[in-house]
């Protein structure tokens, strides 16, 4: 089980007042709302981070494009 810890965090009145109403629509808490949006924003950053890493790591290696080269660099360059 993941321990937990306070955080504390400044809005404006007028956005708290929204918040609460819209977590009174949802029927939870404001600290949910938050608490949900908090670990969804950070789970798709993971993901993105993943898939960056993956993506990198696959252009390092290049793409088999298939073929072969006939020619060496001295074919290319004749002068």
């Amino acid at each position: 089980m993941s321990q937990k810890q306070n955080l504390t965090v400044s809005l404006e009145r007028e956005t708290i007042q929204k918040a609460k109403v819209l977590a009174a629509k949802r029927n939870t808490s404001v600290t949910r709302l938050l608490t949900d949006y908090v670990e969804e924003m950070v789970a798709e950053d993971e993901r993105y981070e993943a898939a960056r890493k993956a993506a990198l790591d696959y252009m390092d290696k290049g793409f088999p494009m298939g073929g072969q080269i006939a020619a060496d660099r001295e074919d290319w360059h004749e002068r």
